[in-house]
Formats: C-alpha cells, structure tokens, sequence
C-alpha cells in the first residue's frame, strides 16, 4: 500500500551557515528554501513515505501561486488579480522538485523520474517518487481579490484563463520527473464554486499530462462526491480521518477512482496512535478494497509543528506496514 503527503510540510528557510553559502548570501544568489525543501524531503523518507512532495515550503498554497503567475500579485497577505491571467514564462516548482528528487536519489536508490504508481486501475505497491502539487483554478480565483480586467460577472472566464496557466506549470513538472501531478481544489466543498465550471478548467489544466493525475478537495464532500468522479484524474484524495462522515460515501458512490485515503487529522496536534490508524485504515479497505487506496494525511501539515507532522506521518506509515 503506497504512502504519500498532501504537499506541504513545516519546513523553515534556512540563513547561510557554510562559507560558500555566506558568499551566495554576500553575492545576492544564496536562496534560503532549498536548504527547506531538502529538510522537508529528508524528513517525509524518514518518516517512510512512497511518494513525497517539496514540502511546498516558499508559502502558503495561495501566495506560491499567485504571486509568480503573471496577471496575479500577492500584496499585504492577499492574492489580486491585476491583470489578464497569462502562462508563466517559467515553471514555478519545476526546481524545487528537482531538488527533492535528487536529494532523495542520495538518500535511496529506490527514488526515480515519473516512477510509474498506478498499474491499470490498481495502485503499485513500493514504488517512490516525487510529487507535483498545484493548487487549482478554481481555488486560486475563488481566494483572490479582483482589481483589474476581471470582474465578478467574468470569474468564470477568469478560472479558465488560470487553468490554461496552470497546465502550462503541469507540464514543467512532468518534464521535471514527477511521478504524479497532484491539483489542490478545496474550495469545491464550500459550495462557492460552480462544480461545472470548475471540471472544465480541470480538463484544461490537465490537457496532453501523460502521468498520474490527482485532486485533492479538503473538507465535508458528502454533497459532491458524486460529481469528483466524473474529473478527469485517477485519484480522488479527502479527508477520512478528521471528518468522519465522509466514510459515507464510500458506501454510498459508484466509486471510479482510486481514493486518497485521509489517515490522519492535520488539523489538531493531538498524534494518532499506530493503532488507532490501523483501525482507521481497516474500515477504508472493508469499504474500497485496498488496491483502490493511497494512504496520506488529511491534509497538508504546514501549520503544525515539526515534530509533531514528523511523528504522525511516522505513525501512518507504520500502520500500513501492519497491513502487508
């Protein structure tokens, strides 16, 4: 059974400490997050997960975005739109990925480029790699404040015009070596979004990606899970530990994905117990089988301590060598 991360992970900046780093720093192309974006991947190995992320550690899911994607800016800790929404001339997370991918070849050989994960409809067992995760269009429109070409009556062209951005950033983390692309939507759930708007921009944003593809939407999707299975990707990923009565849905949905199974509660720092996920996981597999999981937290973890995210991704992957 494969372990992965939502994407983010509480990972610092790092200052310069080594000579050559204090003269990057002197010389202006020192870049404190790299040395984040190895800790967050030297961590999530640690801790025993198949296919980890960046850590997404230059922001919060909105600003890494919104701040690089031309027609978009990030001022006072908002998101604006300013302008038309244009395809980034550069890849926003092509080089850190990179960077994860080759600091966990160093510290295994089983890390490779576009590791294969699904093999038909059924999830591989024991293979690595690196994820990329890209937060969606509908999500970053919703989160942004609109100031200029846009208004509210052209949202929706706005949405599409961010996921042909975005599917532009898609593609330069494929080439990049990732192993799966992973689209952040959990503003579908509040019910702000028009879910059928908001498949096509996914259609678009995922338009000519040949690898694995994924949709994470947080929060209570008892109301439109049905509707996630018609997205064009191959796993749906929720939250299953925190919020309880999503389970319904596993009983009650024609399930056509394969589901990330939500395993632990990223919203408190309360460490669940091996056993306690065991459990947990027990009643996905009675449900979905286990060849139709992916096993990871809730959600991202940036917002809980270092020790604490480290400990309950340790505890999640052993709960899932319990199961083989």
């Amino acid at each position: 059974m494969l372990t992965t991360v939502v994407g983010s992970y509480p990972s610092q900046p790092r200052k310069p400490t080594s000579l050559g780093s204090k003269i990057s720093s002197f010389l202006g192309s020192y870049d404190p997050y790299q040395a984040a974006v190895k800790f967050a991947v030297k961590e999530q190995i640690l801790a025993g997960i198949n296919i980890i992320s960046t850590g997404q550690v230059r922001g919060d899911m909105i600003e890494i975005f919104s701040s690089q994607i031309p027609g978009m800016a990030w001022e006072e800790g908002t998101s604006k739109i300013k302008g038309k929404i244009l395809p980034p001339n550069y890849s926003i997370g092509a080089d850190d990925l990179k960077i994860a991918l080759k600091t966990a070849k160093n510290m295994s050989n089983n890390f490779k480029s576009g590791t294969k994960i699904i093999d038909g409809k059924n999830v591989k067992k024991d293979v690595n790699g690196v994820k990329g995760v890209i937060t969606g269009p509908t999500t970053l429109i919703l989160s942004s404040r609109m100031e200029g070409f846009y208004d509210l009556e052209n949202r929706d062209k706005a949405i599409v015009d961010m996921a042909h951005a975005l599917n532009k950033e898609a593609k330069f983390l494929e080439g990049a070596g990732a192993s799966i692309i992973q689209i952040d939507e959990p503003y579908l759930s509040t019910g702000m979004a028009d879910i059928s708007n908001a498949l096509e921009a996914i259609k678009i944003t995922v338009n000519g990606l040949k690898i694995p593809l994924a949709m994470h939407v947080c929060g209570d999707v008892t109301s439109i899970f049905g509707k996630l299975m018609k997205f064009p990707v191959d796993i749906i990923d929720c939250e299953f530990m925190g919020i309880s009565k999503n389970l319904e849905v596993l009983e009650t949905t024609d399930l056509k994905k394969i589901i990330g199974f939500g395993s632990v509660d990223t919203k408190t720092e309360k460490v669940e117990s091996p056993e306690g996920i065991f459990e947990h996981l027990q009643k996905g597999i009675e449900l979905i089988g286990i060849e139709n999981m992916i096993v990871d937290p809730d959600c991202g973890m940036r917002m809980l301590p270092r020790k604490v995210a480290f400990q309950k991704l340790k505890n999640m992957t052993e709960a899932v060598k319990w199961l083989s």
